[in-house]
């Protein structure tokens, strides 16, 4: 099917709806599933190459836990909501702000679906003044709404995303509705509608800014996209950490490419990176320490039950032979 047998045999909304649910399925749904599904499947492999070891695991843990395909009950709630943000609240939105700027307000739409193609270099233009405005948008909504405590929106964005250990494949979309509609959407959909973009040059986009939620979310430290989204991963991981269990204390990191957390001074120093990195090391060390104090108390209790057991059966006995 050509691009112009598509837009003349289906509706623009229709076209812009279902090419960017096929973009996100594709380059961020699908790999994201294969990294988390070998995460919890080759639990023993892929920690070899987590940069936060065992930590880094979906679980924390490369024990299986009790309950489907070895992950617990808040590892299938982050995949749940993940895909339900991703499929379903950033796809409603999208088609709610195009309904309502084409049939309500009467006005042109946000995203051109048009016969003619865009030149090659009008793409490229457009897709890197793109990533500068979502870069803005990403920062000042992510520090000023979702972590500012006089903001009404933060402590759902605290009590939700910030209650992950780290980034691990599909956390990108975890999240409450609201703050991932603010911090995820707003941001990707309104940089390409200050635009204009042309269709396939919005897919383009997405699929880009896909392929970066993945490989920078999976928690990998070995990767070909190393060398571009090593730098992207490394403040996402660092931003979750420092804001571990939603206290919001960390302040830093709040935008993708770290260009205006420099600026503003909300990057980690070196050496606050390399204490927490001791930090993460011990705390490490104090869960194993936990799960061998736990097992020997099991341990224990296991011996007083089998002691009692063998007291009772002696009392019997002697009840009997008295008898």
């Amino acid at each position: 099917m050509t691009w112009a047998t598509l837009v003349l045999s289906h509706s623009p909304l229709r076209v812009e709806l279902v090419g960017t649910l096929a973009v996100r399925i594709i380059f961020y749904l699908l790999p994201s599933l294969l990294f988390f599904l070998f995460d919890i499947l080759f639990p023993s492999v892929s920690v070899a190459i987590k940069a936060r070891g065992e930590l880094g695991l979906p679980t924390g843990s490369t024990k299986p836990a009790r309950g489907l395909l070895g992950i617990g009950w808040k590892e299938a709630k982050v995949v749940a909501w993940s895909l339900c943000n991703l499929l379903v609240c950033g796809i409603l939105a999208q088609g709610v702000v195009e309904h309502v700027l084409t049939k309500v307000l009467r006005y042109r739409s946000a995203i051109r679906v048009s016969l003619r193609l865009p030149y090659p270099w009008e793409s490229v233009l457009d897709i890197l003044r793109a990533f500068v405005v979502r870069e803005f948008l990403t920062y000042i909504i992510h520090r000023f709404a979702l972590h500012s405590p006089r903001s009404p929106v933060s402590r759902y964005h605290l009590s939700w995303y910030h209650s992950l250990r780290v980034p691990y494949p599909l956390t990108a979309h975890y999240d409450h509705p609201i703050p991932y509609l603010l911090l995820k959407v707003v941001p990707l959909y309104a940089s390409a509608a200050a635009f204009r973009f042309h269709m396939t040059t919005y897919m383009l986009f997405v699929a880009l800014v896909s392929l970066e939620e993945t490989f920078a979310y999976s928690g990998y430290k070995t990767l070909p996209t190393g060398f571009f989204l090593g730098g992207v991963a490394r403040r996402a991981e660092m931003h979750v950490i420092r804001n571990n269990g939603g206290g919001g204390g960390g302040n830093c990191y709040f935008g993708v490419w770290g260009v205006l957390d420099w600026l503003c001074g909300t990057t980690a120093p070196a050496v606050e990176d390399h204490e927490q990195q001791e930090e993460e090391d011990q705390l490490a060390e104090e869960d194993i320490d936990e799960k061998m104090i736990r097992k020997a108390i099991e341990e224990y209790r296991r011996l007083l039950r089998e002691k009692k057991g063998n007291g009772n059966k002696t009392r019997r006995r002697r009840v009997n032979n008295n008898r």
